[in-house]
């Protein structure tokens, strides 16, 4: 089962990084860890903020991974969700985002 990960802002705060961070380690306001066991790893997260959400949207062959013929949109940051702690995740730095091969900083981005 493909899964990706999206937010409702309502719900969650806008943003891949933070919404990554919710499903690793799935800490309430309060601090009390909601459904442990559905915690997700880092490496699921960041598949399903990128290739996942892709293939769920059935533009897989265009987006969602680097790859030779596919468009050049990713972030650039300080850090890799895969090496920092799980919980520093949302803590990562957005010094700017590549969409289609233009490169766009961070103060530029909406948020």
């Amino acid at each position: 089962v493909s899964i990706s990960l999206h937010t409702d802002s309502g719900v969650t705060p806008i943003g891949h990084l933070m919404t990554m961070w919710c499903a690793v380690n799935r800490i309430t306001p309060s601090g009390r860890v909601l459904g442990e066991a559905e915690r997700i790893s880092p490496y699921e997260a960041l598949y399903a903020a990128t290739l996942g959400a892709a293939y769920q949207l059935h533009l897989d062959h265009e987006i969602g991974s680097i790859e030779t013929g596919k468009r050049a949109d990713f972030a650039v940051v300080d850090s890799s969700p895969l090496d920092v702690d799980p919980l520093a995740i949302r803590d990562i730095k957005v010094f700017g985002i590549v969409v289609g091969g233009d490169h766009f900083e961070a103060p530029q981005i909406v948020k």
